[in-house]
């Protein structure tokens, strides 16, 4: 089938999606074979729908098209005979047995004869291998995971797992253009013409005069807007209010909400949800040719809508298998249809409550800061707001309400507040960085504050918004200037300069009080919804023209807007008068509800408020519950009582991570519930809280003492921590004693709990102090140069200086049921059975000058490597190149998946570029330039939406993800007398927060905090040291590895840069005089913070632990410590005599 009726079939399973066909759908799916539904598949198993399985898979592959076709059936019918011996129906077992898993008894008798022997046993949980099979569901869902990743790997369904990005109704806009084509053709176009049929062109008839064509209205497709309405929608200019821009066609995504244009006269623009092609300007379309096309139907599809369509990638010599790398294995849906979700279940939902909060007054309004995932703002009924680290239950700023300059409010604010001077807040929210607060009053005010940190707030603005009672507040970015707006009682909804605190915009349309705006933006159109207590929702944007919508919200509900984390859904939640609520998404391109949601009360107290958390999962609280539903499912996924003691309508809110939710309580409190995630997020935080707490209890009892510090032969070097709020730091006291200038430091307050304990200095020198595996290794030992853990944690991955890959594995067993990588049992060292190995393409390069480097997917399937040459593409299952691409020079010096999309790469090269490369398509989407040497280091944060990176020239970077522009760039604080090397591996981890980032340089180590890397500690090592070779965070970022040319490894605590553990070489190394040996890379284990990994200078590769139950030094608390201390050298690692 030619590649154009290939896409034909993707319109038409678009189409019928769009019209609910579910059924038929899924049959062309099948018979078609051109995209396998992930989400589909899921389905079906998760529900037990064998036949149906097997059904849809037959369209794809047959059982023995390949091994991994073969291992997809059998695990299938494996777990059909499993659920049927489960359910005692030995009668219906044999039947799977004989009919189903006999086809598998030639390739693997043995195998066979086990599964039969399982139908002797009273419960088959008593072969060893089955013993922890769980119930139908987990095993199901286990049986899922493995089979995507099965599915993944198997080349015929390669190019089949990605539905292609098509805008709305993209068939019926084809159509639409069709007919509008038609039309411009007759010879005596009628306006407004009915056209009743698509089986014949059309044509018009003879009318009594002839007229200019006009825009079809065709019921059969949708319905067009006509003429006389509304002013057009378009991308401004800069954002000045004064200045009413020219107008700009209308997108199609706003455009169908309008239904009920505005009153304002304007030039009719056609614009529906189908983006017809018809001019507005009717002159313009009787230029056109009307002679008939004589190109070929192929031609037919090459409007202008299609262009990005028909672009397709184009082939750059890549094996089949590269066309498919999984996008962090996401199933994709139609567009349309639903978003496309990360593999999230239930079970990922915030329901287990970690702890309660007493804020003392009825809870408004609450809201989680967008960085710092565990800070929450909260609003009461009395006026105040309060900012509280949930994780230590610390409230770490309050404030009262009052006016802060009354005398420049107007009179009307000045009467009210003298006749009544209570004052309840309506809403608070955080602005999109974390740096402004805004708060909504009862009464015409509006407050904005920065925040600073820990508990330094202060004000900001304050804005006498509105008359009466301020409803809602909301900040929007329009033209990349931050602005406030504000809607209230009055009617009105304003937009506020949020620096200058001047009024931009006043919007007025709507006939009751204003309950809630949502701004949100479409490509380039910035909007604002907003909605009525009367029910009425319009939308407007930043100009002087009126509302572009008037809708009734469903069930004329007081209702509140919100879109989906990824801004591609919108959802709304409102309750009328009688009780009855709603929740609802709505289909924008129609200006219609898309599904309505079922499971909430009829007789609701209050507003029912509700939010969206990872792009898949709404909550709402409701009848003194929360309630969930998946985005996708109009039914209740679950409902909780979060233990008991909610109120009829609970105030909730996700963080952003969805790990954490906060829910109002009857007794004016706050529950916070947390997942996995959440919950040891917290655990982390309150343990620290706990120690601060210890601590300040023994600095009560034991009084000051007088020279805690002193000099000590356990120091190995200089730890430059943050100084007292009240001045900058100003200098750091080196080694030997002489003062040096930091410049660039911001103060802070030091970590509480480690100014309170100090860790005792551990020097290992005897391999009886640690537990240390060094991995066997049958091939040629050649120095290791780049080293990582596999993210199941399994298995250890090394590039070594001949551009070869060694992969270490650990087998599950008995004795590690697990099969995590340990120091207690050894590693195979893997190959697959072809012998080949993984080697980087090193033809035609200098490898002296040549920077090895590698990134592995996050589903451990594909490594990116190359070793100064061609990158290469490695399977990691089968070893085999599948592609190798980007021939230096310049060559690649550091990769790094996007973490939403393994697709693209980023890819440091050693001209000091980074190239944003789309794998897929082959092509470089852009060329980042802001370092003067080359890249030797890259790193992602998904929570700040940025690319760090870092150079040889001591550089780091800072990129947002969003349009690849710089925002900052910052030189590494190099000590004088350090001469830094011009080949130095300046390296960058972001810390578990994805806020804090480890900098890593042959000098030193620093924690800058991110995105505006600002230098909170530095750590320099001892001279005798040498310098340092690589470092890390431990997998929970509470510790850092560090390695020496020396062949030492220090273990730092993180929020200090205080040691803790020094291990000498003779405590894991044999003794050699004569050999100088080094850890050169160091990597540590993804899921025990107490596991790292030394990669050598001699090949070897040590795995080491602290001793069984240990950790990595001891600590306690300093007991002769009146209070924190405070200095430019807080941070020194001198331990205590």
């Amino acid at each position: 089938m030619s590649s154009l009726s290939r896409e034909l079939v993707f319109l038409i399973l678009q189409f019928l999606d769009e019209e609910k066909y579910k059924e038929t759908v899924h049959k062309l799916e099948k018979e078609s074979a051109y995209f396998f539904n992930m989400r589909y598949f899921e389905d079906c198993i998760t529900n037990g729908e064998w036949d149906e399985v097997e059904k849809y898979l037959s369209g794809y592959t047959k059982v023995d098209d390949n091994r991994y076709s073969m291992k997809i059936f059998f695990e299938i019918r494996k777990q059909k005979y499993l659920e049927a011996l489960d359910k005692r129906d030995h009668g219906r077992a044999v039947e799977i047995l004989l009919k189903d898993l006999k086809a598998f008894s030639s390739f693997n008798e043995e195998l066979f004869k086990e599964i039969t022997m399982l139908l002797t046993l009273a419960n088959f949980r008593e072969n060893e291998q089955l013993s922890k099979y769980g119930d139908t569901k987990s095993a199901r869902a286990i049986m899922l995971v493995e089979l995507k990743k099965l599915i993944e790997a198997n080349p015929l369904f390669r190019d089949k797992l990605q539905f292609p990005t098509l805008k709305n109704s993209r068939l019926r806009t084809l159509i639409n253009q069709s007919l509008n084509w038609q039309h411009q053709l007759c010879k005596n176009p009628r306006p407004n013409p009915d056209i009743k049929t698509l089986f014949v062109d059309h044509t018009c008839g003879q009318p009594n005069g002839a007229r200019a064509p006009s825009p079809v209205n065709n019921p059969l497709i949708g319905s067009i807007p006509k003429v006389g309405g509304f002013p057009p929608i378009g991308a401004h200019g800069p954002f000045q209010p004064a200045a009413v821009q020219a107008p700009a066609p209308l997108t199609a995504s706003l455009a169908g909400w309008m239904a009920n244009p505005s009153s304002v006269v304007q030039q009719a623009v056609p614009a529906g949800p189908i983006g017809l092609s018809a001019s507005s300007n009717a002159a313009s379309m009787l230029k056109r040719p009307r002679t008939p096309p004589t190109n070929n139907l192929a031609m037919d599809y090459q409007t202008a809508d299609s262009e990005n369509i028909l672009k397709r990638p184009r082939p750059f010599g890549i094996s089949e298998e590269i066309n498919n790398i999984p996008v962090n294995i996401l199933p994709v849906t139609y567009p349309g249809q639903s978003h496309a979700h990360t593999l999230y279940s239930s079970e990922d939902l915030p329901k287990n409550v970690f702890s309660d909060l007493n804020q003392g007054s009825v809870i408004k309004s609450m809201d989680f800061h967008p960085m710092r995932q565990t800070l929450l703002l909260v609003g009461t009924s009395i006026g105040d707001i309060t900012i509280w680290e949930v994780g230590s239950r610390e409230r770490l700023v309050s404030r009262n309400f009052k006016v802060w300059d009354l005398g420049a409010c107007s009179m009307t604010l000045q009467a009210s507040m003298a006749s009544d001077c209570t004052v309840a807040v309506n809403r608070v929210i955080w602005s999109p960085d974390g740096a402004l607060l805004g708060v909504a009053y009862s009464k015409h005010i509006v407050h904005v504050y920065s925040y600073h940190g820990s508990d330094d707030l202060r004000n900001h603005q304050e804005i006498d918004a509105h008359v009466g009672n301020v409803s809602d507040i909301a900040f929007s970015q329009p033209n990349k200037q931050l602005c406030i707006i504000t809607c209230g009682e009055d009617k009105m909804i304003k937009v506020w300069d949020a620096v200058s605190g001047n009024k931009q915009y006043t919007f007025e349309g709507h006939e009751a009080p204003v309950y809630s705006v949502c701004p949100h933006h479409k490509e380039n159109i910035q909007f604002i919804f907003s909605t009525a207590i009367d029910g009425k929702i319009k939308a407007w944007l930043y100009d002087n023209m009126g509302s572009r919508v008037d809708y009734d919200a469903p069930g004329h509900t007081c209702t509140k807007m919100a879109y989906s984390a990824d801004g591609t859904r919108l959802f709304s939640c409102g309750t009328n008068k009688e009780g009855e609520s709603h929740l609802v998404e709505w289909n924008e391109s129609e200006g219609a509800v898309r599904r309505t949601y079922h499971g909430l009360g009829k007789q609701s107290v209050g507003v029912v408020q509700f939010d969206t958390t990872r792009n898949r999962f709404l909550a709402a609280g409701d009848e003194s519950l929360i309630k969930f539903w998946d985005m996708d499912n109009v039914n209740l996924l679950t409902t909780i009582k979060a233990d008991g003691g909610l109120p009829a309508s609970p105030c909730l809110r996700f963080n952003k991570e969805g790990t954490l939710l906060a829910v109002s309580t009857n007794d004016n409190g706050i529950k916070i519930l947390a997942n996995a995630d959440g919950t040891c997020l917290l655990r982390s935080i309150e343990t620290r809280a706990l120690d601060v707490t210890r601590a300040a209890s023994a600095a009560v009892a034991k009084g000051p003492m007088i020279g805690t510090f002193g000099a000590s032969s356990a120091t190995i070097g200089t730890s430059i921590a943050v100084a007292d709020r009240g001045g900058p730091i100003t200098a750091i006291v080196g080694l030997n004693g002489d003062s040096r200038t930091l410049p660039d430091v911001k103060p802070r307050v030091a970590d509480e709990l480690e100014k309170s304990k100090m860790w005792k200095l551990t020097e290992m020198n005897e391999p009886s102090q640690l537990r240390s595996l060094r991995l066997l290794d049958n091939l040629m030992p050649i120095r290791v140069v780049r080293m990582i853990y596999t993210n199941s944690g399994g298995a250890i991955l090394a590039l070594t200086d001949n551009a070869v890959h060694k992969l270490w594995k650990w087998q599950k067993n008995e004795r590690n049921p697990t099969g995590k990588a340990t120091s207690s049992l050894p590693a195979q060292l893997w190959q697959p059975s072809s012998g080949i190995l993984m080697t980087n393409d090193i033809r035609e390069t200098n490898q002296e000058d040549a920077v090895p480097c590698f990134a592995l997917s996050k589903n451990d399937s594909y490594v990116m490597s190359a070793s100064g040459g061609k990158i290469s593409l490695f399977n990691m299952m089968t070893f085999k190149t599948m592609t190798t691409f980007m021939a230096p020079p310049p060559a690649a010096t550091f990769l790094a998946f996007h973490p939403q999309d393994n697709n693209v790469i980023a890819i440091g090269m050693d001209d000091s570029s980074i190239q944003i490369y789309n794998v897929r398509v082959d092509q470089v989407q852009i060329k980042l330039r802001g370092h003067q040497k080359r890249v030797t280091g890259l790193a992602f944060s998904n929570v700040l939406n940025v690319l760090v990176s870092s150079g040889a020239d001591a550089q780091l970077c800072v990129w947002s993800m969003d349009g690849w522009e710089k925002q900052v760039s910052k030189f590494l604080q190099i000590q004088s007398g350090h001469v830094p090397n011009p080949l130095g591996q300046t390296r960058v981890h972001f810390h578990q927060d994805q806020i804090h980032l480890l900098a890593v340089h042959g000098t030193h180590i620093a924690i800058y905090e991110a995105p505006k890397m600002e230098l909170l500690k530095q750590w320099v090592p001892r001279e005798s040291s040498g310098s340092i070779t690589d470092a890390v965070y431990s997998c929970d970022s509470q510790s850092i590895y560090v390695s020496f040319e020396d062949g030492s490894v220090c273990i730092l605590t993180s929020s200090t840069l205080l040691l803790r553990c020094r291990i000498n070489p003779g405590a894991y190394l044999p003794s050699n005089p004569s050999a100088r040996v080094y850890p050169v890379v160091i990597a540590a284990h993804p899921s025990e913070p107490n596991q790292f990994a030394l990669g050598l200078s001699d090949g070897g590769v040590h795995v080491l632990e602290p001793p069984e139950e240990g950790n990595w030094g001891s600590s306690t608390l300093l007991e002769n410590v009146a209070g924190p201390t405070i200095s430019s050298t807080a941070g020194s690692d001198q331990q205590p005599r």
